[in-house]
């Protein structure tokens, strides 16, 4: 690619902080099954890759964004989690890409917009994000159950004491 190329897929406006991690980048689908007995999120893409675009300006911060093929904000929603590990035969075993995004999607299923799969193609972008945010999804740290223990959350948030 020459300076002056243009970079093939979207950017999508990532904090400086998730620009040189090496934390898992989980890109979640919502909206996109049909039918009776569906998941309401599918897990797209789930990586440690990226490919970074850093944009300067003059006398401002730089602004960090990631390049992804076919990403679409009216049904992608994109996180970042650190590697997260399980307990087996008395030790920590690491979880793969989609383990982890497949425990994301079980624990952000509840907010996930319901919306019909389709829409008119000069529709604006949506006002609200595929996944609405809600107090219980701020974790600051997590426990991982694994589906056979009959817990009704995959993920939970631990409280911190040091919170109000």
């Amino acid at each position: 690619m020459s300076i002056f190329g243009r970079q093939q897929g979207t950017l999508v406006s990532i904090h400086e902080d998730n620009a040189n991690t090496k934390d898992w980048l989980i890109l979640l689908e919502a909206a996109t099954i049909v039918g009776h007995e569906r998941e309401r999120l599918r897990v797209a893409l789930t990586t440690q890759d990226r490919q970074l675009v850093k944009k300067r300006r003059l006398f401002r911060k730089p602004e960090y964004f990631l390049v992804l093929d076919g990403y679409d904000p009216r049904i992608h929603a994109l996180y970042f989690c650190p590697q997260l590990y399980k307990h087996e035969d008395g030790s920590l075993v690491p979880l793969t890409g989609p383990e982890i995004g497949q425990l994301m999607a079980k624990a952000l299923e509840g907010g996930a917009i319901e919306k019909a799969p389709w829409y008119v193609p000069n529709d604006g972008l949506p006002a609200d994000p595929v996944i609405k945010a809600s107090s219980k999804m701020e974790f600051d740290s997590l426990v991982v159950e694994p589906p056979g223990t009959g817990a009704d959350k995959m993920l939970r948030a631990v409280g911190s004491p040091d919170k109000t």
